[in-house]
């Protein structure tokens, strides 16, 4: 699991799993807007939309820390994980787009489910090469869940 050597410490290559995971998350609001958000009638426990980019600039830089550690693991499935981690970031990104742009609620929703299996299967695949890099992946893990509830709660009160 952990007992292949890991390299040592490389800005460049932290710096670019957290700029690309954070890019990822701008693509994502680029493409879907903030202002689809405001309009609609929210389910309890929903939270005010600046708290929502916050969140996901902390969430994004957390997994791209994960992504990073990964990668430095320097393991025969890290390969694998990393390119599942990428289709996680397309899945996240789309999602806001589907949600926010073209307000397909119920498709988003089916979407941020599909999210979920996928951030799943990545999380799992970090958790055996490096755990620290899966605790890092649960607070996003979790920030999905709630996403998808509150994807839902939406499209039921509009």
């Amino acid at each position: 699991m952990n007992d292949v050597p890991g390299r040592s410490f490389q800005i460049r290559a932290f710096m670019f799993f957290v700029l690309l995971t954070l890019g990822a998350g701008v693509f994502g609001w680029v493409l879907g807007g903030i202002s689809g958000y405001g309009d609609v009638a929210k389910p309890p426990l929903a939270l005010p939309g600046k708290v929502f980019v916050l969140a996901w600039i902390v969430l994004h830089a957390l997994i791209g820390v994960a992504a990073y550690l990964v990668w430095n693991a320097n393991d025969i499935d890290g390969g694998r994980v990393l390119r599942l981690y990428l289709v996680q970031l397309a899945l996240g990104s789309l999602w806001l787009f589907f949600f926010l742009r073209l307000k397909w609620r119920l498709f988003s929703f089916f979407w941020a489910l599909l999210l979920l299996a996928v951030a799943s299967l990545v999380m799992t695949g970090f958790k055996y090469i490096r755990k620290p890099a899966y605790l890092l992946t649960i607070p996003y893990f979790a920030w999905n869940i709630y996403l998808a509830y509150l994807n839902l709660g939406v499209y039921l009160l509009n």
